[in-house]
């Protein structure tokens, strides 16, 4: 994944991003009235949200969210609870072995704090979660952040700043209590 993206919102490329984002909406719309066990109905619709199809052990738990789909990028074993929502304008990894409980927010959009530029830009950087995480229900991810392999994000967590390996991160803004 790139780091921090910057698009103009009057241009081309913005345009194309929103008429995906529509036509996502569309796709999870229908994905989340499936009966449960339509595996098949919900293997389709995953592959055009996400542009290929689902890794074979990835377990997600409707109702599911993204806004863009073709730049979430999920490994093997993944587990998704239901609720979840991905925005993944500037690109979300996640590794093999994450386990993500229910209602937790990935956002790698945003907008410029000056007041001048925040209505003609769009910014974003990417969220990179390694392997054997485990995320607690309702925590947020917010743009850029880099999550390390083994660590632990509590419930109701914000994460605003790199996680390293082996910690746990509690608190509304997400600080390091402990390594291991």
């Amino acid at each position: 994944m790139s780091s921090e993206r910057l698009m103009r919102i009057q241009s081309d490329e913005f345009r194309a991003m929103a008429e995906r984002v529509l036509r996502v909406t569309e796709l999870t719309s229908r994905l989340n009235v499936l009966p449960f066990e339509d595996e098949e109905g919900k293997a389709e619709l995953f592959e055009q949200i996400l542009g290929k199809p689902l890794p074979s052990r990835v377990t997600i738990y409707p109702p599911f969210y993204t806004d863009h789909g073709l730049r979430l990028d999920l490994a093997e074993r993944v587990f998704i609870n239901q609720n979840c929502t991905f925005l993944d304008y500037a690109g979300i990894r996640i590794a093999e072995r994450v386990m993500i409980g229910p209602k937790v927010t990935f956002i790698t959009g945003g907008h410029p704090v000056d007041p001048e530029e925040r209505r003609l830009y769009l910014t974003g950087a990417p969220i990179d979660v390694a392997e054997n995480v485990w995320i607690g229900a309702g925590a947020t991810i917010l743009p850029g952040v880099s999550i390390g392999r083994d660590a632990v994000i509590a419930a109701g967590a914000v994460v605003a700043d790199d996680v390293p390996a082996a910690s746990l991160v509690t608190g509304s803004k997400a600080t390091v209590h402990r390594q291991w």
